[in-house]
C-alpha cells in the first residue's frame, strides 16, 4: 500500500506537471521553443562597386569574417592563445588575453553562466582567418598529447577547433583599390546602427562623396532566412521556413577617367612640392557634355583610412570652399557686354595708367596701362578696363548675366557639401560694386562655378549641367539607367562665344599674361586669376589665389582645364606659377585621348603620357609640402 501510495503520487505528480507544461504554460513554452530552434538570419547584399568612364575598379567590396571566441572552452590556456592570435588580428596580447578570460555571471536559472560569444575583430580578411585556424591548430597545450585521456582528447579538439572561430555569414568591407586616388569624388563608408524585421543590425552607409549620394543604389537590398536548428545549433535544412536572396546593390560608372585623374593629381603634386600653398585643385572636363574627367584636391586621404586624415583633408574644395574669382571672372562681364551690343572687341577705354578713381575708391591695374581694346582688355587682364565694361553695362543686365552663368546657385552636382556660392542682390550692392565686380571682386564663387562659365563658352555659349555619374549596372554589366548631358541654357550667343575665344585665345599669346600655358600643337583659349585674400573683412597681405582656366582646341574644344591654388607661397600670379600646371596636364591628356594636333604634326614621345604615380606618393608629397 506505501508503494501504491508512493507511485500514485509519482504519477499525479508527473500528471500535473505535464498539465502546467501543455496547457497552463502552452503559449510561453512554445514561444520560448521557437526562440531556442528556430533563427531568422539576414542575408547582406553585396555593396555596389564604383567605376571609372573605362571600367576600371574604383571602389568594390571584398567578404570578410567577423573573427569570435567561446572562454568556456580554453580552459586556462588563454594566455597561449591570445600569444598566437593577437598578432594576426593585429590586436595587443595582454587586452586580448583579458577579453577572452572567462566571465561569470547569475543565469536567468540562478545557476551560474559564462560568457561564450565574444567578438574578438570585425572585418577580418579571409587570409588571416585561415592564418589564425593554422595557428590554433599548431598551438602546442601539453607536453605528450599522445598520452590524453578521451576526455582529454574531446577537449582538445574543442579548443582548438571551436573556441575560436567566425560567424556563419560572411561580412563586407570596402576597399579603394588605388587609395587617395580621386578620394574627393569616391568618399567613404562607415557602420551605423539600425534596424531590420525588429533587430539591430550594422550597416554600411556611405558617408560621403558617390558612396553617399549613390548610397541607395550602392547597397542593394536585405534578403532574410527562417531556419530551424537541432541541439547543436545545426540548421535542419529541411525545415527551413523562408529563404529571400538578398539582392545586391548596382555599379555605379562614373564619368571620371581615372589616367585622367592621375595625370591631374600627378601635376597638382607637383605644384604642391614647388609652391607650397595650402591646397591645390584641378578640373578637367568635356564642355560640349559637361562630363567631369578629372576632380582633385590636395592634400587628400585615403579613403580606405579616412579617420587618418584631418577633416580639412577630405573636404572637396572644389565645391565646398569659395573665393572672389579674380581676373578669371572678366570673362563674364566681356562676354555679357558683348552679348548685348555695349562693346565691340575694337572698342577701346582708357585703363588710366593704373590708378582709376570712381565712387570714392581707387581702383588698381597690376600694370599701367593706357588706351587698351576689349580684346586687349582680356588680354592685359586689366581691372579698370573690366570696371569701365561693367558701369557702361549697368547693374541690372550685370547682374542678369552673373545669375544666367550659375552664380549664386548650386551646380547640381551629386556630392555632399556644394555651396551656393555669395552673389548679393542688387538692393545691397555698393557704389563701387559695379566697378568691383567685373574684376573679380565683391562676389565669391566656387572652382566649379568657375569651370562652368568657361566651359560655358567654350561650348558655343550653351550652359551644360556638370555631370559625374554615367551610368548604372547590374553585376553582369547589364545597363540599368543612363545618364545623358543636361542642358541648361544658353547664356551668350553663338557669335558672341567665337568673339570671346577669339580674346581669350590672346591671353596665352607672348603679348599676355599666361604664354606658358601655350601647347605647341594647339591653340589654347583661357583667362588667369589673381585674387587678394578677403580674412576678417579685410585684404589679407600677402595671401592669394592664383588660378587659370584654358580649353583646347581653342575654336572645337575637347577638354577644359581648371587649376586654382590657395595661398602659393613662391610666386602668386595665376599665369606664372599656375598656367605651366595647366600645360602639363594638357600635354598629358592631349596624347592619352588622341586629340588630333591642329598643326598635323603628332606629339613628341616625350609627351607621352604620365608615368603611373602611388595615391600614396600623391599624399606624402602634399603634407611634405604643406
Amino acid at each position: 500500500m506505501l508503494l501504491a501510495l508512493l507511485l500514485g503520487t509519482g504519477f499525479a505528480g508527473l500528471a500535473y506537471r505535464l498539465v502546467d507544461l501543455q496547457l497552463l504554460r502552452h503559449d510561453e513554452l512554445r514561444v520560448k521553443a521557437r526562440h531556442n530552434a528556430q533563427h531568422e538570419v539576414l542575408l547582406e547584399p553585396r555593396r555596389g562597386d564604383i567605376l571609372d568612364a573605362k571600367g576600371n575598379l574604383l571602389a568594390t567590396s571584398v567578404f570578410v569574417k567577423t573573427v569570435c571566441a567561446d572562454p568556456s572552452l580554453m580552459g586556462s590556456h588563454q594566455a597561449e592563445i591570445a600569444h598566437a592570435v593577437a598578432p594576426l588580428l593585429q590586436l595587443n596580447e595582454n587586452e586580448l588575453r583579458e577579453r577572452i578570460t572567462p566571465r561569470f555571471r547569475p543565469g536567468t536559472t540562478c545557476e551560474m553562466a559564462t560568457n561564450r560569444y565574444v567578438v574578438l575583430k570585425r572585418k577580418v580578411p579571409i587570409e588571416t582567418w585561415q592564418r589564425i585556424q593554422a595557428a590554433m591548430t599548431n598551438l602546442t597545450l601539453a607536453p605528450d598529447e599522445k598520452q590524453l585521456s578521451k576526455q582529454e582528447k574531446a577537449f582538445d579538439h574543442d579548443l582548438r577547433q571551436k573556441s575560436v572561430f567566425v560567424e556563419t555569414l560572411d561580412d563586407q568591407l570596402r576597399v579603394y583599390p588605388n587609395q587617395a586616388l580621386a578620394a574627393h569624388v569616391l568618399g567613404f563608408v562607415g557602420m551605423e546602427e539600425g534596424a531590420a524585421n525588429g533587430s539591430h543590425v550594422l550597416e554600411t552607409i556611405g558617408k560621403d562623396g558617390i558612396e553617399r549620394a549613390m548610397n541607395s543604389k550602392l547597397a542593394g537590398v536585405r534578403g532574410w532566412r527562417v531556419m530551424e536548428t537541432d541541439h547543436a545549433r545545426r540548421e535542419i535544412v529541411a525545415l527551413r521556413g523562408q529563404d529571400v536572396e538578398p539582392r545586391d546593390g548596382l555599379n555605379v560608372v562614373l564619368t571620371i577617367d581615372s589616367v585622367i585623374q592621375n595625370i591631374v593629381e600627378a601635376a597638382l603634386a607637383d605644384g604642391m612640392q614647388t609652391h607650397s600653398p595650402i591646397s591645390i585643385t584641378g578640373i578637367a572636363i568635356r564642355p560640349r557634355t559637361g562630363e567631369i574627367l578629372a576632380m582633385a584636391t590636395l592634400p587628400n586621404f585615403d579613403p580606405n583610412n579616412p579617420g587618418a586624415s584631418p577633416a580639412n583633408a577630405r573636404r572637396n574644395r572644389v565645391i565646398a570652399d569659395i573665393a572672389e574669382p579674380g581676373s578669371t571672372f572678366k570673362i563674364v562681364v566681356v562676354s555679357g557686354a558683348l552679348n548685348d551690343g555695349i562693346v565691340g572687341l575694337s572698342d577701346t577705354f582708357d585703363c588710366e595708367h593704373g590708378h582709376f578713381h570712381f565712387a570714392g575708391r581707387v581702383l588698381h591695374d597690376a600694370e599701367s596701362h593706357g588706351v587698351l581694346s576689349v580684346e586687349q582688355i582680356i588680354t592685359e587682364s586689366s581691372n579698370i578696363g573690366a570696371a569701365k565694361i561693367g558701369i557702361k553695362m549697368g547693374q541690372a543686365r550685370l547682374y542678369d548675366y552673373i545669375r544666367s552663368f550659375g552664380f549664386g546657385t548650386r551646380t547640381g552636382l551629386p556630392l555632399q557639401g556644394e555651396v551656393a556660392g555669395i552673389v548679393h542682390p542688387l538692393k545691397d550692392w555698393y557704389k563701387v560694386s559695379i566697378a568691383q565686380i567685373p574684376m573679380g571682386q565683391g562676389i565669391s564663387v566656387t572652382r566649379l562655378q568657375m569651370m562652368m562659365a568657361m566651359c560655358a563658352i567654350a561650348n558655343k555659349g550653351v550652359m551644360m549641367g556638370p555631370m559625374l555619374v554615367d551610368r548604372l549596372e547590374d553585376r553582369d554589366h547589364n545597363v540599368v539607367a543612363k545618364y545623358s548631358p543636361q542642358r541648361l541654357r544658353r547664356v551668350i550667343s553663338e557669335p558672341t562665344a567665337k568673339l570671346m575665344v577669339q580674346a581669350l585665345k590672346t591671353v596665352v599669346s607672348p603679348e599676355g599674361t599666361a604664354p606658358k600655358a601655350a601647347l605647341e600643337h594647339y591653340s589654347v583659349a583661357g583667362k588667369t586669376g589673381t585674387a587678394q585674400k578677403f580674412e576678417n573683412g579685410q585684404l589679407a597681405h600677402g595671401k592669394y589665389f592664383a588660378s587659370f582656366i584654358g580649353f583646347f582646341p581653342a575654336d572645337n574644344p575637347e577638354i577644359c582645364i581648371s587649376v586654382t591654388m590657395d595661398e602659393p607661397k613662391h610666386g602668386y600670379y595665376g599665369g606664372q606659377i599656375v598656367a605651366p600646371i595647366f600645360k602639363q596636364i594638357a600635354e598629358r591628356a592631349a596624347n592619352y585621348l588622341n586629340i588630333r594636333p591642329e598643326d598635323g604634326e603628332a606629339p613628341t614621345v616625350s609627351d607621352a603620357l604620365a608615368p603611373p604615380i602611388d595615391a600614396r606618393t600623391v599624399k606624402t608629397a602634399s603634407a611634405r609640402s604643406q
